[in-house]
């Protein structure tokens, strides 16, 4: 899997590219077929492949920051709803 989600508020980008070093070294087949087949496409089309390419970095620097951002907020949450129980427990 690419993507899991951890519990510090940071996007470990070391973990990241381990899992990503660890599915290629898994399956190697299918990495091989994409590379061809981007390679194929910049090629063939690369007005079209590096539009796309540049699309799928803005896209992805998005959902880094929405995650680096939600991160603190949802640990924020989980303390208060803890204080809260742990309050109701006490009375």
């Amino acid at each position: 899997m690419f993507y899991r989600v951890y519990n510090s508020s940071e996007l470990d980008f070391s973990r990241f590219m381990d899992g990503i070093v660890s599915f290629a070294q898994n399956h190697t087949i299918i990495v091989i077929v994409l590379a061809l087949g981007l390679l194929f496409f910049a090629y063939r089309k690369p007005k079209l492949f590096f539009s796309l390419l540049f699309l799928g970095l803005f896209l992805a620097g998005v959902f880094y920051v929405i995650t680096r951002t939600a991160g603190p907020g949802s640990e924020q949450k989980k303390m208060i709803l803890e204080e809260e129980k742990q309050s109701d427990n006490n009375r």
